[in-house]
């Protein structure tokens, strides 16, 4: 099924039915007075979340979504129909916008199962409604209330606790896979994942959504490689794993490199993205030479401001990959891994006898 995480659709709400101007007509009465019914009302547009749902692909080729109009009222003292609402079902995460002003009308989710994008019309008032003892036969009805208009431009965002990051082929597929139970391609060339991928971890009793995004390379805000389209992706997220790969080949490649440029990229896109705690994973500890520069990197790496949490993992033995679940979840918990065990090492020191 082909991922689509941003449409721009038109909404419309049903306009509301004319009220009718009638008269009442039967034999032996020759003074009925007014009996001209209501308008209908017009449906509404209610978007739904539908968990079922990963992608905007329906909306991507019927871009007019309208609801039915009421029905006028007729003689007889009879209304017309209201029309139900049409529901629009969107997968959880899109973000609803003003496609005219940019303004954000709705985050779909847990919190906002269903809001109504588009009122319908009210409708119209018979004559029978403005009969009075000075006013016998009014020969007016009010028209119904035309519905609603809107140009709405959908952006679905995964909700997800943990998110995946790193260059092409630095292992986050293999990893998510091990992981999880989410099954995305893997395969030695770049940019074999093209979409975004979700996967539930059960660990220790609890359980978290990792995403695994297409990689980053330098230059992706400008473009570059798949660029920036679906870091959207981990703006909701907790934690981010970063993956380096140290035995990464190319020109002016390197894990320290890797993990500066990706870091600038996260940051020309969001601040606030570059901000969030991570977990540095050294990839591919399968390798024999992986693990010859492990020590190396660990130095390197301590040299940087932010003090990352480093681990080293291989996706294919499953070595390492304990540790990293235990340090994602303490971050999700608030904790900072390791820092209980600085501090035990620090407060374990035994008093002297003066000062007992």
């Amino acid at each position: 099924m082909k991922f689509v995480d941003e449409v721009r659709i038109k909404v419309k709400s049903g306009d509301g039915g004319d009220g009718a101007v009638a008269w009442r007509r039967e034999k032996f009465i020759p003074r009925g007075g007014p009996a001209g019914g209501d308008g209908g009302w017009g449906g509404d547009v209610i978007l739904v979340v539908d968990p079922q749902l990963a992608t905007l692909l329906d909306y991507r080729y019927v871009r007019e979504h309208r609801a039915k109009n009421g029905e006028h009222g007729r003689g007889s003292d009879q209304n017309g129909l209201s029309q139900p609402a049409l529901e629009l079902r969107l997968p959880p995460g899109t973000i609803v916008k003003d496609a005219v002003t940019g303004e954000i009308l709705a985050d779909m989710g847990p919190d906002c199962p269903r809001f109504v994008i588009a009122k319908g019309g009210h409708g119209g008032l018979g004559n029978m409604n403005f009969a009075t003892a000075t006013h016998q036969a009014p020969r007016f009805a009010k028209p119904g209330k035309k519905g609603v208009e809107k140009e709405l431009q959908l952006e679905l965002k995964l909700l997800a606790d943990v998110g995946i990051v790193g260059y092409p082929n630095a292992g986050k597929s293999t990893l998510i896979s091990r992981i999880s139970r989410a099954r995305p391609k893997i395969a030695d060339y770049p940019f074999t994942t093209l979409t975004p991928n979700l996967g539930v971890v059960g660990w220790r009793g609890k359980s978290f959504v990792v995403a695994d995004v297409p990689g980053l390379i330098e230059g992706a805000h400008a473009g570059a490689g798949l660029g920036h389209q679906f870091l959207r992706h981990l703006e909701r997220t907790k934690v981010l794993v970063h993956l380096v790969d140290p035995v990464a080949p190319g020109e002016g490649r390197g894990p320290r490199a890797d993990l500066d440029a990706i870091d600038r990229e996260l940051k020309l896109y969001s601040p606030v993205l570059a901000k969030k705690p991570q977990v540095i994973a050294v990839t591919k500890m399968d390798v024999p030479e992986a693990k010859e520069k492990l020590a190396e990197l660990r130095k390197s790496f301590a040299r940087r401001k932010r003090k990352p949490v480093i681990l080293a993992i291989s996706a294919v033995t499953g070595e390492g990959i304990d540790e990293l679940l235990d340090a994602v979840a303490a971050v999700l918990r608030g904790e900072v891994p390791g820092r209980e065990r600085l501090a035990r090492k620090k407060v374990g020191k035994p008093r002297s006898a003066a000062a007992r």
